[in-house]
């Protein structure tokens, strides 16, 4: 019995060997991140007061369910550079200008998820840059005209 206590807690020290850490996987995700993290705008619009909420916000549907007279719409892509746990991505969204198919902003994030110590709790995540940290990325690019 305490030669298997003993493997049941040496494991998780065996596995964290054989994976990158959280710490080498978050560092990375900051050098990424410097690199092209955050929101590019291409091209700001001026819309008409009715298209925005009362909140100010404006709505753009995801590609795969605007319709044919929406103007613009959004696109996603997530890129895992490693799967499983840890696990390390890049989500990119753009919006569209359906008539000129033109991408008028983007917004790209890096994240780590897990690579902590097993057991009953939720694993940790680290994003870069901080979702508290990126403004509303529809207003960075819809300007209220006239």
């Amino acid at each position: 019995m305490k030669t298997l206590i003993s493997m049941l807690l040496f494991l998780p020290l065996v596995a964290s060997c054989a994976t990158p850490g959280k710490a080498e996987l978050d560092a990375e995700v900051r050098r990424l991140c410097a690199i092209d993290g955050g929101i590019k705008v291409y091209e700001t619009v001026k819309l008409p007061p009715k298209k925005f909420d009362k909140y100010g916000n404006v709505t753009i549907p995801a590609q795969d369910s605007a319709k044919p007279e929406d103007e613009y719409y959004s696109e996603s892509e997530t890129y895992y550079y490693r799967q499983g746990n840890p696990e390390m991505s890049r989500r990119q969204y753009r919006i569209v200008r359906r008539s000129d198919g033109k991408v008028l902003g983007e917004l790209v994030f890096y994240g780590r998820g897990g690579g902590d110590m097993p057991g009953p709790w939720h694993d940790s995540s680290f994003t870069c840059p901080a979702y508290e940290n990126v403004p509303n990325f529809e207003s960075s690019i819809f300007v209220k005209g006239e």
